[in-house]
């Protein structure tokens, strides 16, 4: 199968099955999105959502986390991965915020970037959630499942990479989406270590051919 019939059939697949879906992080503003994206990172969604809770009733907003310490923040993240850089980079994030983006979460990619912690895509998740906009946000799960289903070439050796492959291959309309299908696909079912293939419904163009496509 040609990777553009790939393409096609995945994504028409998804488009009937789950047509609309997103991030399974728990948040009420685009602040709070921002900030669990971050703690996400080399985290699982679970913990995460298990954290913010308390730190949200703590620190709802920008405002309130800009008035807080690094040691005061790490009290309420201290069981997510990192903890001390992820509370460093919440304090200053907050900051940068408040005093350069008078207190609203920047919509474009290069601003985003610029917020301490925050690469691309945690930027990507933040447009694509956060703003509604067509971005694709590449992690571990769509890295993985790009490569194992044969979506991407091999040379795509980056999340950049992979992302602008699945950009010249997905509609605009779908990316946000995708990002999601493809996430949930890697997390539930195309998984790191054993894929579940007996629960796969795309094992008939999985190209197991390819070097580091699915395990045995």
């Amino acid at each position: 199968m040609k990777r553009q019939e790939r393409y096609d059939y995945l994504l028409k697949y998804f488009r009937e099955r789950m047509p609309h879906v997103s991030t399974e992080l728990e948040f009420g503003s685009v602040f709070q999105l921002l900030v669990a994206t971050l703690l996400s990172a080399q985290c699982t969604d679970k913990r995460v959502n298990q954290v913010t809770p308390a730190l949200f009733s703590r620190y709802p907003d920008a405002k309130s986390m800009s008035l807080a310490e690094p040691d005061e923040i790490l009290e309420y993240v201290k069981s997510v991965s990192y903890p001390n850089s992820k509370s460093r980079h919440l304090s200053e994030m907050s900051r940068m915020i408040m005093e350069v983006f008078n207190g609203e979460v920047p919509t474009e990619m290069n601003d985003l970037m610029k917020l301490p912690g925050v690469g691309r895509k945690t930027a990507n998740v933040i447009q694509a959630v956060g703003y509604g906009k067509s971005a694709m946000a590449v992690d571990t799960h769509v890295y993985r499942v790009s490569h194992r289903l044969g979506l991407v070439s091999k040379d795509a050796d980056t999340p950049e990479k992979v992302e602008k492959e699945l950009c010249r291959n997905i509609p605009e309309e779908d990316r946000a989406d995708a990002h999601h299908w493809l996430l949930l696909h890697g997390r539930y079912v195309c998984q790191s270590r054993l894929p579940l293939c007996d629960r796969c419904p795309f094992t008939d163009f999985c190209p197991k051919q390819l070097d580091n496509s699915k395990l045995r």
